[in-house]
């Protein structure tokens, strides 16, 4: 579960595909009541700047889904958005219908064996609970693949304490670059993400599920945790909530961590070779220890300088 925030971009497409090919919200924040008044937090959320003599690149850390009422596209954010001419997301979704057809195949099981067979038999009772709590039958995940239940386990539970997959930050940076005549490209592809999951092991697909089904009845204090270190600007924080996990699964650090790390970092060395001002937003699991996107740079001599604000 403490890999959430790291995932969860393809997460958001898996379940609720639809509804993410749809509009982007307003990126002002929404008010929220609480005793009977009318709260909007600010939020300062980290943001780095890599810089030569003609380029500028914006790193930006995300949290996927947010709960409304958190106000974080303004100040050093949104002056470094609004100076940039290009914007650049984990991946720009493909519309409704290539995604599911993408879900479909990718994330149900080809070799019929049902979900719970493939489970440890000491964990099939917990699945069949969490299930049901979501008022879904015990059964309703057999035919995916464990890595598909896994993530739709971790985006439901959320979806019901208030987070809403139209309220992350990439869907507001979309709306305002679609506002503002950006263009807006994706460092990876609907189907790359997908096939990072799909290529994981069948082994570590069930740890990956028999850990999520485990944290389930941490998931709202962890989330919190998260939203809290990402609000105050504080990626070390996040960075050990987000991926002290990580570890015990080498597999999955390398395929959906590292690898990935080392290929944005690729990425922004060639793009440091053109002019112009850029904007990247990633998961803000990406920029935090020793894997990230900036330690990464440093081996193409690239310096991520915190921006202060």
């Amino acid at each position: 579960m403490k890999m959430l925030g790291k995932l969860i971009a393809p997460l958001m497409l898996l379940f609720v595909a639809p509804a993410c090919a749809q509009p982007a919200p307003t990126p002002t924040p929404t008010p929220v009541k609480a005793a009977g008044k009318t709260v909007v937090r600010k939020a300062d959320p980290a943001l780095w700047v890599i810089r030569d003599k003609d380029t500028t690149i914006y790193l930006f850390g995300t949290i996927h889904v947010l709960k409304p009422g958190l106000s974080w596209f303004d100040g050093a954010v949104k002056k470094a958005f609004d100076a940039s001419g290009q914007v650049v997301l984990e991946l720009v979704m493909p519309d409704a219908a290539a995604m599911q057809a993408l879900v479909t195949s990718k994330g149900m099981a080809r070799d019929g064996i049902a979900l719970t067979q493939r489970l440890p038999e000491a964990k099939r009772p917990a699945l069949g609970k969490a299930l049901t709590d979501l008022g879904l039958p015990a059964t309703a995940f057999d035919t995916m693949e464990p890595w598909y239940a896994a993530t739709n386990l971790s985006l439901l539970p959320l979806m019901k304490k208030g987070y809403d997959v139209t309220n992350g930050p990439e869907q507001s940076i979309s709306k305002a670059a679609a506002a503002q005549g950006k263009p807006v490209i994706g460092l990876e592809t609907a189907e790359e993400q997908l096939n990072f999951f799909d290529s994981l092991s069948m082994p570590a697909q069930v740890a990956f599920l028999s850990n999520t089904i485990d944290e389930l009845p941490k998931l709202d204090a962890t989330m919190t945790s998260m939203v809290d270190s990402w609000a105050r600007g504080d990626p070390d924080a996040l960075g050990k909530t987000l991926n002290e996990d990580l570890n015990a699964s080498p597999e999955v650090k390398k395929v959906l961590l590292v690898d990935r790390n080392k290929r944005w970092a690729y990425w922004i060395n060639q793009r440091m070779k053109q002019p112009g001002v850029v904007f990247i937003a990633v998961g803000a699991g990406h920029l935090a220890g020793n894997d990230s996107v900036q330690e990464q740079l440093k081996g193409y001599r690239l310096n991520a300088k915190r921006v202060k604000y």
